[in-house]
């Protein structure tokens, strides 16, 4: 078929497929996150829908499957609560000023497009990154611990009821508030104060008590501050859905690879606890029927009461541009294709601004479903609206029936979520990284779970700026006292090369890296390794590679495995002092780069490299190298 609209339908089969497979797996996580989120199920299930089909339908990843992701519920969840918290626990007034909220953190996106910040977003370096995602994930397990013991605050009389002090005094100061306002207060006469609080009922008391208590034991620390209780209170019906959840989850793979594991488990237990527990927490109604287009939010407008948020509106903004960019270069990696940048910043702006109009929480790029669409067959942004429109179908016809389904079945699977958003790889490696990118790691790690997600990624990033360009200086003043730069360029051979480059350069591709290979530079090192032409041998020349970060040595192997894979035989030259010992202590030689072939100088590979192309079974002399076998 032909474009049409700016839509390819060549490879509409296959986008059917994806689409259709990454919104069964959105199914679960978008009630999931929804409910985490305090807004309910239903709202990440609209978030799910509109975010899936504008953000592909506008935006620049062509397989990115969009919604609510565990970074940006987290953000969400904070944002709620703080405007719920400011409009005194009441949920109906606070709801338009969390709305817009969500519309400015869209539109901010939409700007940030415009102004094409999203080139600039690659440059974060893995060890904030890793942190970042780690402490996603610590958030995650933590909030959910409460639902999934079936302890839920504000139904525990005996905690609610050590807020009523408090609550009183909320109430009353309330009332001078509101008399100040009016004008009417005097000092001298305290008799219409005496009146109003006089009429304060004993279940306006106990209401206010129960929204300090929710709010107290909201978040991180509200969540460990009353673990114990939870504990002490469990519901083993609420306890024993969620274990059987998480474990289905995991077990489900063993026995079935079509069926996504997380649907698989919540329809399981969400149909065996319909029929066989007669009284179970649900998640709550959804309402059936095309969701409500809330246009009163801007009736009553007023920026007074928006300012204070602007800066959630802002950390939202950068949030979901940082989440779904991360999750473009996955599936570039996938696809082998190249993303726009600015225009899937601009996508998602969009996304999030509709979806914010209907009620849904904010979202962006999620990476799982995203490798989902990839896996089945997916390649353009058909796939991502078919997501959308399917988990709207769903939200039609369904919508009564999701109602049933066990809130701890949704704690269980955010418990899942949040163990494998964490970086478990980096986490494995953490006593081979340098020290330096161990601490931004960790400060990273900590600052998200109990300060906040912004200022965690700044925080890392500025540290991590620092800390290189120390690392930097001091690798440029050492190699200034032993050995000057002298006949470099990037476009004619290093002056050690001779003719080689005449007689086989249709052959062969010598690599000259000139500078530390770090995270500045690890995405346009991939971008050159992937744009090489057919070739039979790469000869990567390290003689003036100082200094390899983390990011730098995972581009390098993810090169060295893209080369291999086409059959392309790698060799180093000149690899030594730190770079050498990175990449000996992450095993990336011998593991993919055998020592025989890490020369000590261009001349020894030159000597082989001849050789070989005349006999791809020829070995290379035995000689002597800085990496040698360790006896």
């Amino acid at each position: 078929m032909k474009k049409s609209l700016g839509l390819d339908f060549s490879n509409f089969r296959g986008d059917l497929l994806g689409g259709i497979t990454a919104g069964i797996v959105a199914l679960p996580l978008a009630l999931a996150f929804g409910l985490q989120s305090g807004l309910g199920a239903a709202a990440g299930l609209y978030g799910a829908i509109f975010i899936s089909f504008f953000a592909a339908l506008f935006g620049g990843t062509n397989t990115q499957i969009s919604g609510p992701t565990a970074p940006m519920t987290a953000v969400s969840m904070v944002v709620i609560a703080g405007i719920i918290a400011a409009c005194e626990g009441n949920i109906e007034r606070a709801l338009p000023l969390i709305l817009i909220v969500f519309l400015l953190a869209g539109l901010i996106q939409i700007g940030l497009g415009l102004i094409k910040i999203g080139a600039y977003i690659r440059y974060i370096p893995y060890p904030v990154v890793s942190g970042f995602m780690t402490g996603i994930g610590v958030i995650i397990i933590i909030t959910q611990i409460l639902p999934l013991l079936g302890y839920y605050p504000k139904e525990d009389q005996e905690f609610v009821s050590h807020y009523i002090p408090q609550a009183e005094e909320v109430l009353l100061e309330r009332i001078l508030r509101e008399e100040a306002e009016e004008e009417i207060l005097v000092l001298e006469d305290f008799k219409e104060t005496v009146r109003r609080a006089g009429n304060i009922t004993e279940d306006e008391i106990q209401q206010e008590a129960t929204v300090l208590a929710q709010g107290d034991a909201a978040g991180v620390i509200g969540s460990l501050k009353v673990t114990g209780r939870a504990f002490g209170n469990i519901n083993f019906i609420d306890l024993l859905l969620g274990l059987l959840t998480i474990a289905i989850i995991y077990g489900w793979k063993r026995i079935n690879k079509t069926i996504p594991s997380q649907l698989a488990a919540l329809l399981i237990v969400t149909i065996g606890a319909f029929f066989l527990i007669p009284n179970y927490r649900t998640i709550g109604e959804i309402p059936a029927g095309f969701p409500e287009l809330n246009l009163g939010i801007f009736s009553n407008f007023s920026l007074p009461e928006i300012r204070p948020f602007i800066v959630s509106a802002f950390s939202l903004a950068f949030l979901g541009a940082i989440d779904s960019l991360l999750t473009s270069i996955v599936a570039d990696n996938l696809t082998k294709t190249k993303h726009r940048p600015n225009q899937e910043l601009i996508g998602q702006g969009i996304g999030n601004s509709i979806a914010a109009l209907f009620g849904g929480i904010p979202g962006a790029g999620a990476t799982i479903r995203t490798v989902v669409n990839i896996d089945a067959g997916g390649k353009t942004k058909i796939s991502g609206m078919i997501a959308g429109l399917l988990l709207l179908l769903i939200l039609l016809s369904l919508g009564p029936l999701a109602s049933k389904i066990p809130a701890a079945v949704l704690a269980g699977i955010l418990i899942t979520v949040g163990i494998g958003v964490m970086d478990w790889k980096g986490l494995k490696q953490i006593n081979k990284m340098p020290s330096k990118e161990v601490v931004v790691m960790l400060l990273v790690l900590g600052l998200t779970v109990f300060i906040g997600l912004i200022e965690a990624v700044a925080v890392g990033m500025i540290l991590a700026s620092i800390l290189f360009m120390k690392t930097i200086s001091d690798v440029i003043d050492r190699r200034t006292l032993s050995a000057p730069l002298k006949h470099f360029s990037r476009e004619i051979p290093w002056s050690d090369e001779g003719d080689i480059i005449d007689r086989v350069g249709n052959k062969v591709y010598i690599k000259h890296l000139d500078g530390p290979l770090f995270f500045g530079f690890a995405s346009r090192f991939q971008d050159m390794i992937k744009a090489l032409p057919e070739i039979e041998v790469v000869i990567i020349r390290m003689d003036k590679v100082p200094y390899v970060d983390q990011s730098g040595l995972y581009a390098m192997e993810d090169a060295i495995l893209d080369l291999q894979a086409k059959g392309i035989k790698v060799a180093f030259t000149d690899l030594k002092d730190q770079p050498l010992a990175i990449f000996e202590r992450f095993n990336l030689i011998p593991r993919l780069v055998e020592r025989d072939y890490c020369f000590p100088g261009f001349k020894e590979a030159s000597e082989w490299l001849e050789g070989y192309l005349q006999d791809k079974n020829f070995q290379p002399k035995k000689h002597e190298s800085a990496v040698a076998e360790k006896g």
